[in-house]
């Protein structure tokens, strides 16, 4: 599995797809790291009309003028439409107003939920885990949301050792069961492919795999029985023009380097 194909690596091929994620127009909790990047290369190259919600109290429409390490960052500040606090975001949440948002997880399972509590090994040995922060509210209430996280087998396990937020719990009429006003997951990019949610059962699937990488290396590494769509294809690829804008955007590589 080739993890630098015709320049371009994969972490930059996730923040492409991610970016495609994001419609012209919609409000997005946007998040760190990759999710940060592709909210600003899609609001380079499609969403100019994208707004972005940050968690510590920031709304801005505009892409920062400087590189950022952290959503803190001066250059995130200034020119934004907004400074608030994250009361005021979570607000915005509650009210619902936020399209789309951005959350990852230690685990995730075949259903979409997500867990940052606890992992427990094969020994039964407990790792506490950073916990919910507002992610939980996010998968509650939002519209819809977007998974980012690594393709590993720990990590994909068929069912989350605890419910931190929740995706379509045991099937599609869980959430309503539930009472959640959100959509629920609609996508999960990974390190290897994309993957999407059956509208009828709820249930993950392949939707695509990355350039280079092959359906058995997505199965061997998830921890259940992954269902493959009838229309597989391969995740498109960034253009020159993109990796251009996150050159700009991550001079150092920093979150895209390999």
């Amino acid at each position: 599995m080739d993890t630098d194909i015709a320049g371009f690596n994969m972490r930059q091929v996730m923040v492409s797809a991610a970016s495609a994620e994001i419609k012209n127009g919609e409000v997005v909790f946007v998040g760190m790291r990759l999710p940060m990047l592709a909210f600003f290369l899609a609001k380079s190259l499609h969403a100019a009309d994208a707004v972005g919600l940050y968690e510590l109290g920031i709304a801005r429409d505009s892409v920062a003028p400087m590189p950022l390490m952290t959503m803190g960052d001066l250059p995130n500040l200034s020119g934004s439409l907004w400074l608030a606090d994250t009361g005021d975001m979570m607000g915005l949440l509650q009210r619902g107003l936020v399209d789309a948002s951005f959350i990852g997880g230690a685990q995730v399972d075949r259903f979409g939920n997500l867990n940052t509590s606890y992992v427990r090994d094969k020994n039964g040995k407990v790792t506490r885990l950073p916990g919910s922060g507002g992610a939980c509210d996010l998968a509650s209430l939002g519209k819809r949301h977007i998974i980012i996280m690594s393709h590993e087998k720990h990590r994909f396990v068929e069912r989350v050792d605890y419910l931190t937020s929740p995706g379509y719990g045991t099937g599609v009429e869980w959430r309503k069961e539930k009472g959640l006003t959100g959509g629920g997951p609609s996508a999960v990019i990974t390190t290897l492919g994309v993957l999407r949610f059956d509208i009828k059962t709820g249930e993950m699937y392949l939707a695509s795999t990355h350039p280079g990488v092959t359906v058995e290396d997505v199965l061997k590494n998830t921890g259940w029985s992954l269902k493959i769509s009838d229309t597989l294809s391969v995740t498109r690829a960034p253009g020159r023009e993109e990796i251009d804008i996150l050159k700009n955007l991550d001079p150092g590589g920093f979150w895209t380097g390999n």
